[in-house]
């Protein structure tokens, strides 16, 4: 679950992400990641920067031991064939 905590609308946004229950409760024990996205454009393409940090080591390495890169990974391409579809549509 990401808890939004700044948003400048096509610009960038910073959130904190963590494991939360059905009813959004973030569980404390299990890691957490502060996330800072920024969104440049380049010519005719947008430059997406993701910077990730944990407050240690191990929540970093629980993180990748439970998926991920793989997850993330799955994530960037998906957003990379939506992307290649709307630019098709207009």
């Amino acid at each position: 679950m990401a808890n939004y905590k700044t948003i400048d609308p096509k610009k960038s946004f910073t959130a904190l992400d963590g494991f939360a229950d059905a009813e959004g409760v973030v569980n404390t024990e299990m890691p957490q990641s502060k996330w800072e996205v920024s969104f440049t454009p380049k010519e005719e393409v947008t430059l997406v920067e993701n910077l990730i940090t944990f407050d240690d080591l191990a929540q970093l390495e629980t993180t990748i031991q439970m998926g991920f890169k793989e997850g993330l990974t799955s994530a960037m391409e998906g957003l990379d064939a939506l992307l290649a579809a709307q630019k098709q549509e207009a």
